[in-house]
């Protein structure tokens, strides 16, 4: 959420880095809220000093003896103007929220300018994809004809957008989220087991609601939806809370399933494991000085980076541009694992600098050590990586010619000893 005494003092920069988002925010509905609750507010202040004036003013008169009532009953009429006062800057405080909540974080100065992801910048690319001598099939045949991965049983308990992991998939899953875990844990991140089921405030507090509630599974009538990443609970742990800035960086890892309607997504990679109703998926979380966050995205990104080069799989990365960003993230960047039944790369992760877009809606805060002042943290995540994407993603560059899959050395120990995925 943006801060409205920056809407005041730079409305026409605020809309041209928004424009990099090719979002058109009209700022006039808000600031004349605005004006009008400050108005309220002057005259407010007024009246309760006048009420205040009335109120020695009768403590005086009775000390001496003398009629009051009259100011008595001039107070009375002061308070109910007061509480009509109040009553209106609540409205307009509500008003202002809800106008608040519907625009989106403004891109960093440094975010390139572009409409799609053909304008994304590419930064580095690691591995070079695999030349077969045999024609490689699909993640989502191979694992059909491995019998890791059942799409059929899926569908009938289920529906499209589902699939069941079976034997060697369903331990490659497992092995792949302890792996993806304990090495967050040595970069630092302390690892968090969070609920599945969040409150409305927790999306709110990321930014999800109000723009994607149609993107969000509603559990009823409890009013909790699940949870599209672990960003939402990882980052509401600390929601209305005042933080120690000796505290500063938290850095948490969490494995959580995760759930998403994708409205809009239709016919969008609709084959395989690539984009699910339900999916697996290892987040990243950080809360950091507003001053180190710049630095803290370069490392989170190195930090997912980290875990393919470990796995053997070509990637690439990228810094979107304006136009290929999210509604909450200030800069993003993508990784992007080389898929060869796609012939170019496909998104694992993704991790941005949310700067304190987050933290002001989730009111979270921290103490600097030399003021009285709080001041909100910046918010970054990433993930670390999407499982589902990670197993489609080996099952293609790490087959072979008679329809076995090689496991990374890395995973070896977390499939008791195994070094591939062979036909059952």
């Amino acid at each position: 959420m943006l801060d409205i005494r920056r809407i005041r003092q730079e409305p026409e920069e605020l809309q041209r880095l928004l424009a990099k988002k090719g979002v058109e925010v009209d700022f006039g509905p808000l600031l004349d809220q605005d004006a009008k609750r400050r108005q309220l507010l002057t005259q407010m202040e007024q009246l309760k000093a006048e009420r205040n004036r009335v109120s020695q003013e009768v403590a005086r008169l009775k000390k001496e003896g003398q009629e009051s009532q009259h100011l008595i009953e001039e107070m009375r009429e002061v308070g109910d103007r007061i509480a009509a006062f109040e009553s209106s800057v609540r409205q307009l405080d509500d008003d202002i929220l809800r106008l608040l909540l519907t625009i989106p974080n403004p891109p960093l100065p440094d975010v390139p300018d572009g409409k799609t992801s053909e304008d994304n910048q590419e930064v580095r690319r690691w591995g070079a994809p695999r030349s077969f001598d045999f024609a490689p099939l699909p993640h989502w045949d191979l694992g059909e004809a491995l019998k890791i991965i059942d799409f059929e049983r899926a569908r009938k308990i289920s529906g499209a957008r589902f699939a069941v992991l079976t034997g060697m998939g369903a331990r490659l899953s497992r092995a792949l989220i302890d792996f993806m875990l304990d090495h967050n844990r040595q970069r630092g991140y302390l690892e968090i087991a969070p609920p599945y089921l969040v409150n409305r405030d927790a999306l709110i507090g990321t930014g999800q609601f109000p723009k994607f509630a149609d993107d969000v599974f509603r559990v009823v009538p409890h009013e909790l939806f699940l949870i599209p990443t672990a960003e939402v609970p990882l980052t509401n742990l600390h929601r209305d809370e005042i933080l120690a800035e000796a505290a500063l960086p938290i850095r948490y890892t969490g494995y959580t399933a995760s759930f998403r309607a994708e409205a809009g997504a239709a016919g969008r990679d609709t084959r395989g494991i690539i984009r699910q109703h339900q999916f697996d998926k290892v987040e990243l979380v950080q809360f950091v000085l507003p001053e180190e966050s710049p630095d803290a995205l370069e490392r989170m990104v190195a930090d997912a980076e980290h875990l393919l080069q470990l796995l053997g799989l070509p990637f690439r990365t990228v810094l979107l541009c304006g136009g290929d960003m999210g509604f909450a993230q200030a800069k993003t960047y993508d990784i992007e694992v080389w898929m060869p039944s796609y012939g170019r790369y496909v998104e694992i992760s993704s991790c941005s600098n949310m700067g304190d877009f987050q933290a002001r809606r989730a009111n979270i805060r921290y103490r600097p050590s030399a003021s009285k002042k709080t001041e909100f943290v910046h918010t970054l995540n990433g993930s670390a990586l999407a499982v589902g994407r990670t197993i489609a993603a080996l099952l293609e560059n790490w087959q072979e010619p008679d329809g076995t899959v090689v496991l990374p050395e890395v995973l070896h120990p977390y499939l008791g000893g195994e070094t591939r995925i062979v036909p059952t």
